[in-house]
C-alpha cells in the first residue's frame, strides 16, 4: 500500500503540525522536512508527528520508534540491568546475530555528558536510549540510518555561530566539492576561497543556517533584498550541497526554515512573451 500524499497536503499538515505547538516542531518547514523524509521511507507524513522530534536542527528518532522500528524488522531485545545506574540489553536480529550493550552513569560521566538535567533527572531513560541506538546500529542498522535518538542529539555539542559579514549576490561563483582531509567547506559570494570548513555535515548546515539567520535578522538589509542574499549564499555553495544524501538536505532545508529564512522558494515565473 502506497503512503504516497500530494505536497499541497503535506504543506497543510505541516502547518497544522507546527501551529498546534503540539509536536516540538518551531515552524512549518521544520515539519515538513521530516514528514518528506517520512515519504521517503514510504511512510505516512503523519508518521513524523508521532516518531520524530527536532533537535538542534536535526531529525531525531524517537527511541520507542526505533525500537519499534527493530522489532517490527525481525529484531528482539532481552534488558538484564534496567536500574538508574546500569541499563543492559541483548540486542539479537537474524541478520545481524546478538550483542549485549551495557551503559552505565559513570560512564556517561566520564564522556563528560551527565552534568545535563535530563541525565539528572531521569539517568535511566537517558541510559535506555543510548543502549537503544547503539545496540540496534551494532546488530541492524538498516532501520535507522542516518538519525540519532534525541537523548543523543542533546549530548552533541552545539557548533558556534560565525561572523561571516553580509552575503553579497554574485554570478559566477564556482566552488567546488569539498574532498581533502574530510572537511566540508562554505562559501560567502565574491570569495574564491572557502569562508570556513567543518568536519562534519551536521556542522556545516548549522553555520549555514547563522548565515541565513544573520541575513533575516540584519536591520541594514531591505526586506525586499534578503531572499536575494540568501538565494545568492545558495548559489556559492550549490555544488557542495550536491554532494549532500537526502536526509543532510534535508537538514538543511530544516535548518534554513528555523533561521527565517524559505527552504521551498517558489521559481520565478519568466514575463516574457
Amino acid at each position: 500500500m502506497s503512503n504516497l500524499v500530494p505536497l499541497q497536503d503535506i504543506t497543510q499538515m505541516a502547518e497544522v503540525a507546527a501551529g498546534s505547538k503540539m509536536f516540538g516542531f518551531k515552524n512549518p518547514q521544520e515539519a515538513m522536512a521530516i514528514m518528506l523524509l517520512c515519504q521517503a521511507e514510504n511512510l505516512h507524513p503523519a508518521v513524523a508527528m508521532r516518531d520524530y522530534h527536532v533537535i538542534q536542527g536535526s531529525p531525531a528518532l524517537k527511541a520507542d520508534a526505533m525500537l519499534a522500528r527493530f522489532q517490527q524488522a525481525g529484531g528482539s531485545v532481552q534488558w538484564k540491568d534496567y536500574t538508574d545506574e546500569k541499563v543492559t540489553g541483548v540486542f539479537s536480529h537474524p541478520s545481524g546475530g546478538s550483542l549485549e550493550v551495557s551503559w552505565s552513569l559513570a560512564q556517561a560521566k566520564s564522556i563528560g555528558i551527565a552534568n545535563k538535567d535530563n541525565w539528572k533527572n531521569y539517568p535511566r531513560a537517558m541510559l535506555r536510549a543510548r543502549c537503544v541506538s547503539e545496540g540496534i546500529r551494532s546488530v541492524y542498522p538498516g532501520c535507522v540510518v542516518g538519525v540519532y535518538t534525541p537523548e543523543e542529539i542533546q549530548d552533541f555539542k552545539p557548533s558556534k555561530p560565525i561572523d561571516m559579514g553580509i552575503a553579497e549576490r554574485v554570478e559566477d561563483t564556482q566552488p567546488v566539492e569539498v574532498v581533502e582531509d574530510g572537511a566540508f567547506k562554505l562559501y560567502v559570494p565574491n570569495l574564491d576561497e572557502p569562508h570556513s570548513t567543518y568536519h562534519s555535515v551536521e556542522d556545516w548546515i548549522s553555520a549555514y543556517g547563522n548565515m541565513v539567520g544573520r541575513i533575516m535578522s540584519s536591520s541594514k538589509i531591505e526586506e525586499s533584498e534578503k531572499a536575494k542574499k540568501v538565494e545568492s549564499l545558495k548559489v556559492a555553495n550549490e555544488f557542495v550541497v550536491d554532494g549532500f544524501s537526502t536526509v543532510d538536505k534535508l537538514r538543511l532545508k530544516a535548518a534554513i526554515g528555523e533561521a527565517g529564512g524559505n527552504p521551498f522558494p517558489k521559481p520565478q515565473v519568466s514575463q516574457d512573451v
